[in-house]
């Protein structure tokens, strides 16, 4: 088992993470803005889920195999910062306010859960935290090392989830104070989509370290 004093640092980390602005939070905030609070659930579902993924893969040491080969690395690396474009461009071209639920056409649950999901499994640097945290907290003589592996993982997923799920209740709220202000709508679009492509060109660039 993981000890307390451990398992409290690895979750004060995974807190300073989470808490970091990156293409998780700003998919949560944009989808929320764009179609309300039980789309941003949704979505966060999904996002939930690829850490989930990412846990298991890190605890049965595949996640190695993504970081040990550049390919792997780099493909993962370019496809997340094209999906960042292509949500970029889709706030641009989108009509109305993106702070107007109701003003745009709404992705179905299955969408939304599913763009969740490939947004978190389409960020490389959580592979990297998965690879390169873990292990630094994970004592062999402590017991199953798969196991320790699996309550760290839970802990950084719990961290996580009630972090955005705050997020998301937050962006629900500006949806609706600013949704009845249309002199927002150009410079609205026009910010979310400087940050997506923003995170995208930096995504692109960034090699590993």
């Amino acid at each position: 088992m993981v000890e307390p004093g451990a398992l409290l640092a690895f979750a004060a980390i995974a807190l300073g993470m989470v808490l970091t602005p990156g293409p998780n939070m700003i998919y949560l905030v944009s989808r929320t803005i764009l179609q309300g609070r039980a789309a941003g659930f949704v979505s966060l579902a999904g996002v939930a889920l690829g850490f989930v993924f990412y846990l298991l893969c890190a605890a049965l040491g595949i996640t190695a195999i993504v970081m040990a080969v550049p390919f792997a690395y780099d493909a993962l690396r370019i496809a997340g910062a094209a999906y960042l474009l292509w949500l970029a461009w889709q706030a641009v071209r989108a009509p109305g306010t993106p702070f107007a639920p109701r003003a745009l056409a709404h992705d179905s649950p299955a969408r939304l859960f599913a763009m969740g999901f490939l947004t978190n499994l389409l960020n490389p640097k959580i592979a990297v935290l998965y690879l390169s945290l873990l292990p630094q907290f994970i004592d062999p003589a402590a017991g199953h090392v798969f196991l320790q592996s699996l309550m760290l993982g839970a802990t950084q997923i719990a961290v996580s989830v009630a972090v955005n799920a705050g997020i998301v209740m937050a962006a629900g709220s500006v949806a609706v104070f600013l949704g009845t202000r249309p002199s927002w709508q150009r410079v609205q679009r026009w910010l979310m989509a400087t940050v997506l492509a923003g995170l995208a060109v930096r995504l692109a660039f960034d090699g590993r370290r």
